[in-house]
């Protein structure tokens, strides 16, 4: 959950998030270096009485700034296409929900069950309980079993969506008429906001995504409770 101020990324709840992170912390320290050194030769540059006019062509500073830059692209490049690969990969997935975006709310169905879904809406915020939180907070929840590998088919019924929580380290684009996919772990049980990512029309910042992740035998009593007042 983000905080009032806060600069940085939320606290990651699923092992590619935390991959995320870690690249995120290793891109910024190159950066941070790069920033370093030509702000040096800038003040080296600025503040120096030397000068040589006669300089017109070097051969190692040709070769340093064309094979040092080569070797940074390499660092971010390979640890990026790590994740890129993990981000896409799905094995066996417990679970498959398919994440409909409308105008606008969301509905889920739960493809293992047959006859497993809901429409979710936000709650209105004259309608908000003590300590849920505005415009965050949906009347329905997708619910999801913790430290188990769930697939989310993601598509839309009128106009672009998103679906993205950034917690879980997961964004998919809604497009009418495909179906995208992703996937995530949740490695720790909670609850989890996210909200449409794509500009959608006039409600766009009213359809709030909840995931609530749960021990598996929850999960089995909440599934089987709904599933018998379907």
């Amino acid at each position: 959950m983000a905080h009032p101020s806060q600069l940085g990324f939320q606290d990651a709840a699923s092992p590619v998030m935390e991959e995320l992170l870690h690249f995120h912390d290793h891109a910024l320290m190159i950066v941070f270096l790069i920033s370093t050194l030509v702000l040096y030769i800038i003040l080296a540059m600025v503040t120096t009485k030397l000068t040589n006019k006669y300089i017109l062509d070097s051969q190692e500073i040709e070769i340093i700034w064309t094979i040092l830059p080569a070797i940074i692209l390499i660092l971010i490049a390979l640890p990026s296409l790590r994740i890129l690969y993990l981000m896409d990969e799905i094995n066996n997935p417990l679970l498959t929900i398919k994440a409909v975006g409308h105008q606008w709310y969301w509905s889920y169905e739960y493809t293992d069950y047959e006859d497993l879904g809901f429409d979710s809406y936000m709650i209105p915020t004259q309608d908000l309980t003590p300590g849920q939180f505005r415009l965050l907070e949906a009347d329905h929840r997708m619910v999801i079993p913790v430290e188990s590998p769930i697939r989310v088919l993601v598509s839309a019924d009128d106009v672009l969506h998103s679906w993205a929580v950034p917690a879980l380290g997961v964004k998919m684009d809604a497009v009418p008429g495909r179906l995208n996919q992703t996937a995530f772990i949740a490695s720790r049980p909670g609850v989890f906001y996210g909200q449409c990512s794509e500009i959608c029309g006039a409600n766009h910042s009213f359809m709030p995504i909840v995931v609530e992740a749960v021990p598996l035998q929850h999960f089995e009593i909440w599934s089987s409770r709904l599933v018998e007042d379907a």
